[in-house]
């Protein structure tokens, strides 16, 4: 597998590994553009700040996105109309139009192939959802329109348009971003008490502490390994494929993405439960076969998304009983715009000032959700299913994946190497594999 269009033209400075004890006003833990933003933010502020990454910077999920900027969540508004009320909504909206914003603002001092896009979510089945997504925007005073064709090559009931939206090239955009910010990568958090986090040479203490890891990996707060799993999904660039004029999603959760960048197409799919089968690449290549029968594969890359109980991201305090522990996680695969909202509340949070954001996203909210349901039958399955292979976070039993050759858990995502070497949190530590 190739690296992404993204990280494959972008070189970041190397950080050194943090040593020893250090002192700071925050401490943020996880080198995405969720970390780098609430840094780069606060900085502004004035505030004292450190990142650590267990890695190199920008090249987990950030370094592997379709990179595109809407407010445009799949079919969401409709259900959250429904869920939690009009207001509820429109904060919703509202946050991400504002993310949005921001990312134009600094886009004009940035350059990173920041453009101007209609985004499009399709239906390949049902007019009605689509019908029923733009009345619900109208409600929300949004100047969605119903679509009966757009540029792709599918067959669609309809489709709803958001008009101005955007797409970018991530990493030349943090690449500026990352500019004067105090950064430690190859520094593995293994644990956090009040104040305090440790990695296997390092020791920090700071007033507050952001966990910005992709999926929060302290377990007795929180419950995150009940509200949370994930799910993995493929691209692949292709040159020679046509112009699609836009950013498109099917609102299946196993469906289509597209997008164009430069002169390739990209194409998103394959999706699956991460330790469950899926379509993975194979899909994706056997669609742009029957579909762009003349196009070259440039890229491929693969991806991995924390999936919340209700579709709304976990952003704000860690849990009820941590005051100065925060968490920006559950993006629902929307973690680009998502990840401005995080860094805009958060930072907000940490400097006292009020956000009319907070109760939206507030991982404080119920779990009572279908969703819960499903998590736990996958957990005790799972727990119960006989094998020495098993994820050093909760036990669960580990699941070879042919397709990327590595150990994946069913439960809670965490990936592993083959030789047994940790890719992916929540687990902290690598696994035996015999």
């Amino acid at each position: 597998m190739s690296k992404s269009v993204w990280i494959e033209g972008t070189e970041f400075p190397k950080y050194q590994k943090l040593q020893g004890k250090i002192k700071t006003d925050v401490l943020i833990i996880g080198g995405g553009i969720s970390g780098i933003l609430c840094s780069y933010f606060l900085k502004q502020s004035g505030v004292d700040t450190i990142l650590v990454e267990a890695g190199r910077i920008c090249r987990g999920v950030t370094g592997n996105t379709t990179a595109k900027l809407t407010s445009q969540h799949g079919l969401i508004y409709d259900k959250m109309i429904q869920s939690v009320g009009k207001e509820m909504a429109g904060r919703y909206l509202e946050a991400n139009e504002h993310a949005l914003e921001k990312y134009r603002q600094l886009a004009k001092k940035i350059y990173c192939d920041f453009e101007k896009k209609d985004s499009f979510i399709y239906s390949l089945s049902s007019r009605s959802k689509i019908e029923r997504e733009v009345e619900a925007l109208t409600q929300l005073g949004v100047a969605a329109e119903f679509c009966e064709d757009i540029s792709i090559p599918l067959s669609i009931r309809g489709a709803v348009k958001f008009p101005n939206q955007a797409q970018f090239n991530p990493l030349m955009f943090l690449l500026e971003i990352v500019k004067g910010l105090k950064i430690y990568e190859y520094t593995f958090i293994k644990d956090i008490a009040p104040h305090k986090a440790w990695s296997d040479e390092g020791e920090i203490t700071a007033d507050k502490i952001i966990v910005a890891t992709h999926f929060p990996f302290l377990n007795k707060h929180g419950s995150y390994f009940l509200k949370l799993y994930q799910d993995r999904s493929y691209v692949i660039a292709l040159k020679n494929a046509e112009d699609v004029h836009g950013m498109y999603m099917d609102e299946e959760k196993m469906g289509k993405s597209f997008r164009n960048y430069k002169d390739l197409l990209l194409i998103g799919g394959g999706s699956h439960r991460t330790g469950k089968a899926g379509g993975n690449w194979e899909e994706l290549r056997a669609f742009a076969k029957q579909y762009f029968p003349t196009a070259k594969e440039m890229y491929a890359w693969a991806t991995q998304d924390c999936m919340s109980l209700d579709q709304i991201p976990y952003i704000g305090r860690y849990s009820k009983r941590t005051p100065d522990l925060f968490v920006a996680s559950g993006y629902n695969k929307w973690g680009m715009t998502t990840s401005m909202v995080a860094a805009m509340l958060l930072s907000d949070l940490i400097i006292g000032k009020k956000n009319e954001w907070e109760e939206v996203f507030s991982p404080s909210r119920s779990i009572l959700k279908p969703q819960l349901f499903i998590n736990g039958v996958e957990a005790t399955k799972n727990l119960l299913t006989p094998t020495t292979k098993r994820c050093p976070h909760l036990g669960c039993a580990l699941k070879w994946n042919p397709t990327e050759h590595t150990w994946d858990c069913p439960c809670h995502g965490s990936r592993f190497e083959k030789d047994g070497k940790i890719i992916n949190n929540p687990a902290t530590g690598n696994a035996k594999i015999k």
